[in-house]
């Protein structure tokens, strides 16, 4: 049994946040952001808006592209390191929201790798048989736990969803390989502290740009592909430094790699899905295309994939 990519969704909220709105609000600007992180904008989500409400919005449109009714799903996963509350989960308030009341539900904490965890996490349910239809969303806001007065991370950071809906898939499609791992001797130099976010992010760089090429490589050995095989690049987008160092690990011209960076800042585990979304709608991922995707978080955590694109 083939696992695979049946649907995908993706949510932005409306209001955008510029380098310039931030130089109003502390002491940084547009030409420090930009050459640091490849960062112009992020989306921030309003205050009635939390985790749920983007995740819901990003299910219903990757349900809808999948031809999947809620009430067809089996399991719910998101992955998220900012949920609404403690308890309940926000797959649990997703499972509420759309009606998908035979579905199990719960959320996976990975950071910025959580989305490649969900998806690894669901395959295996649909490999065995046991699930057919599985949801996995990446939804964050992460601005709730900015600290606004440290400019070294308030640049960095947005809010988003993103989904995909996984189940079976026709031969030589779907997942062809994938690694997961973590180093929770990382953990110090990215974690929540109190009320917000904090970072050594000198070590997260160097940690970052080691792993994702790495992984990137690993996926393509386990699955038996040649770097010149991969048609498209989708990694988490941190730091335009730390995926072009990915991209030049797999030889790839730089029309190859999403970057969306520049547009939505860090959004966490919803980055990735989110890119893949876009890059689809831009018709630079199509049917039967060969994509890495890899992603690296608190944790620290990270993950990759490998996949034929296509149902």
């Amino acid at each position: 049994m083939n696992a695979g990519i049946l649907g995908i969704g993706s949510y932005v909220p409306e209001k955008k946040l510029t380098n310039y709105d931030l130089e109003q609000m502390m002491d940084t600007s547009d030409e420090w952001i930009v050459s640091r992180t490849g960062i112009k904008e992020r989306r921030i989500a309003s205050d009635e808006q939390d985790t749920s409400d983007l995740a819901y919005e990003a299910a219903v449109e990757a349900l809808k592209d999948a031809n999947v009714k809620a009430e067809e799903l089996d399991l719910i996963l998101v992955g998220t390191v900012t949920p609404d509350k403690s308890f309940p989960s926000v797959a649990c308030v997703i499972q509420e929201k759309l009606g998908a009341k035979n579905a199990a539900a719960m959320d996976i904490s990975a950071a910025c790798a959580g989305f490649i965890y969900g998806v690894v996490t669901a395959a295996q349910f649909v490999k065995t048989g046991t699930y057919s239809r599985i949801l996995v969303i990446g939804a964050e806001k992460l601005t709730k736990i900015v600290n606004w007065e440290d400019r070294n991370t308030a640049v960095l950071f947005g809010d988003g969803a993103g989904a995909a809906v996984i189940g079976p898939v026709s031969e030589g499609r779907g997942i062809l390989s994938y690694e997961l791992g973590a180093d929770g001797t990382g953990g110090k130099h990215l974690y929540k502290g109190g009320d917000h976010l904090i970072m050594n992010g000198r070590e997260v760089f160097k940690f970052a740009v080691r792993q994702m090429g790495d992984s990137c490589e690993t996926v393509l050995k386990l699955a038996g592909l040649t770097k010149e095989e991969v048609d498209f690049l989708i990694p988490h987008q941190a730091n335009t430094r730390i995926m072009d160092a990915a991209r030049e690990r797999l030889q790839l011209p730089k029309e190859k790699m999403s970057v969306i960076i520049d547009r939505h800042g860090n959004t966490s585990s919803s980055s990735i899905p989110i890119a893949l979304v876009e890059e689809y709608k831009n018709g630079n991922v199509k049917e039967d295309d060969v994509l890495v995707l890899v992603g690296f978080g608190g944790g620290l955590t990270w993950g990759a994939i490998a996949l034929r694109f296509g149902r």
